[in-house]
């Protein structure tokens, strides 16, 4: 009993510190890319996906870092009925619309990058409106995909079965009729496939951008334009250290997923290494922006010296 008190307060210490990582570096993002509005700066219509990101990810955050780390601590029973309905199904949707979003970013990058492929497209997406619909449309996806979580899930159960009724420790959900489990199963999965071929494809595409801008730049004698050449590039290269982390945890969390939905009695450790993958983009995604983006050193160095014209929305070059 020593043993596993002592292995849960490693986890409880490591999920804590990722989880309050994970919530500083995105409360840190969010007032990043709103900064503009304060200062009275221009602001970027491609603000709002970023802006999606992060509130998606916070969510995560929230609902499933917080209370798996108390629990984790020993405390079990400190959700009701309805509390864990909500917090499970504000979780299944967070990380939707976080696949979603990181999904619609890379189509919207390759996009900018390669405007002839599809011109209509590429004027399109410069529009606030636009972006605005594509955000919208995300969460009300994944609100219609995920309102059965709430018929699912139930309070917590006085028991130590980790089995698939357990999986979430504070809570429990109850497996539905196989039919019913089959259909849904498919649509999510066609929902996720979707997102990833869209990420794969939008890779592929910035990878040859990149190539592409590398050997245009050895020829620029401009300044101008070869500062806008880098900038494209670091966004550019961000968005796809971003896409390669989504998939490598997305990929690894969901195989962890699979071995613990066929296991009867799963080990904690499978368990909490489940958890910790599928928290770890949430977490790390907002340091790669934050240590990566060009808006940071300006975001330092004006804070005391903000402007007093409004704020005017503009489209993207």
């Amino acid at each position: 009993m020593d043993a596993l008190v002592y292995i849960d307060i490693n986890w409880g210490t490591i999920f804590l510190i990722q989880t309050t990582t994970g919530i500083l570096a995105n409360s840190f993002l969010f007032h990043l890319y709103n900064f503009p509005l304060i200062t009275a700066q221009v602001v970027r219509p491609m603000n709002l996906i970023l802006n999606q990101l992060v509130i998606s990810n916070t969510l995560v955050l929230f609902s499933k870092g917080i209370p798996q780390t108390v629990t984790t601590f020993g405390l079990t029973s400190f959700l009701g009925e309805a509390e864990c309905k909500l917090l499970l199904f504000l979780y299944r949707v967070a990380r939707g619309v976080s696949l979603s979003t990181t999904s619609l970013l890379s189509g919207f990058q390759a996009i900018k990058l390669h405007p002839n492929t599809c011109p209509w497209l590429s004027i399109r997406i410069k529009s606030t409106m636009c972006i605005g619909i594509c955000c919208f449309l995300c969460w009300t996806l994944q609100l219609l995909l995920n309102v059965h979580v709430t018929k699912m899930a139930g309070g917590p159960k006085n028991s130590r079965n980790l089995s698939i009724k357990g999986l979430y420790r504070y809570c429990s959900s109850t497996m539905p009729e196989r039919l019913s489990f089959l259909l849904r199963g498919v649509i999510l999965s066609l929902s996720d496939i979707m997102c990833l071929i869209l990420m794969a494809w939008a890779s592929g595409c910035m990878v040859l951008a990149l190539r592409k801008h590398k050997h245009q730049v050895q020829h620029i004698h401009s300044h101008s334009l070869s500062q806008r050449s880098s900038h494209e590039d670091r966004a550019t290269r961000t968005i796809l250290i971003l896409v390669t982390m989504f998939l490598s945890f997305y990929s690894l969390a969901s195989v962890l997923s699979f071995c613990i939905t066929q296991t009867v009695s799963p080990s904690p450790w499978l368990l909490n290494t489940s958890v910790l993958l599928s928290l770890s983009f949430p977490t790390l995604s907002p340091l790669v922006f934050n240590f990566s983006n060009i808006c940071v050193p300006h975001f330092c160095s004006v804070i005391w010296t903000k402007q007093a014209n409004k704020p005017t929305m503009v489209s993207e070059d």
